[in-house]
């Protein structure tokens, strides 16, 4: 390939299914596995990492050195490369490594592309329970553990009200207008479940859950995920209504009233 000319929209999507492959071969081995878990937390927090967060990012990021060497890339793990770069790869191993290591199957890798900063193709891959969501150029699809391909498309949910809601956790939240943020919206939907990391917010493009809002997320924690929520008729921005891919205070949802609403609330 001519390192002068675009890759396509096709090689492109081919190439991030590669990667999830190579992912998910170094991440199952780990999985329901006596493990070492390292804390990565300075803080007195709990932040952990594990051999297979270690090995899934070194072979995507490899295999994406060998084949787009101009391509920058950012992940959790081992840091950032060529962000000046106008295509880069956004990465997270494993999001959703607490589940991990609890054996709970709601966890995921997280395979982004940026162009000029703008996300183009997002996957989430989860190879235990062998579903794969992704989006392309107009659509956001999942295939199922049977292998087969079904499109994605949110559920309408024009009232707060009615609406199910899900968040990673209400610690996540800091103390303060954040946290009270928090507690009226969730004061305001019908219920609001806790847990799930990127796993909820692919349920939410295929319309079963219908808002979450979350707070600290980093760039890898959502790049991803955007175009998957956006093709599927959904919508992710900041508290604040602006872009979501480099993270922060994130509010999705699947109907664009709902949407507009919620922050409304988040704002009052």
């Amino acid at each position: 390939m001519a390192r002068n000319t675009a890759p396509s929209a096709a090689t492109l999507l081919a190439f991030a299914h590669e990667l999830a492959d190579a992912a998910g071969a170094e991440i199952l081995p780990h999985f329901r596995r006596r493990l070492v878990v390292d804390n990565k937390a300075s803080d007195g927090g709990y932040d952990p990492v594990t051999a297979a967060d270690r090995a899934a990012e070194r072979v995507v990021r490899d295999l994406v050195r060998a084949r787009f060497p101009e391509h920058g890339f950012e992940g959790e793990e081992y840091g950032d490369e060529a962000l000046e770069q106008p295509w880069r790869w956004v990465v997270d191993p494993i999001d959703g490594t607490r589940a991990f290591v609890l054996g709970l199957p709601i966890w995921g890798t997280l395979i982004g592309l940026t162009h000029e900063g703008s996300p183009v193709l997002g996957m989430m891959d989860q190879p235990f329970t062998r579903e794969r969501f992704w989006a392309d150029t107009r659509e956001a699809w999942l295939r199922d553990p049977e292998g087969t391909h079904v499109r994605l498309q949110t559920r309408e949910a024009p009232d707060l009200a009615q609406s199910m809601m899900t968040t990673t956790h209400p610690d996540l939240f800091a103390p303060g207008d954040e946290r009270l943020a928090f507690e009226r919206i969730k004061a305001t939907v019908r219920a609001c479940r806790y847990g799930g990391d990127c796993y909820t917010y692919c349920l939410l493009a295929a319309g079963h859950i219908d808002l979450i809002v979350e707070a600290g997320l980093k760039p890898y924690d959502i790049t991803a995920l955007v175009p998957i929520i956006e093709r599927a008729g959904g919508v992710v921005t900041t508290w604040t209504g602006e872009p979501a891919s480099r993270g922060g205070r994130i509010i999705a949802a699947g109907d664009r009233r709902l949407h507009a609403e919620a922050l409304r609330v988040l704002a009052a």
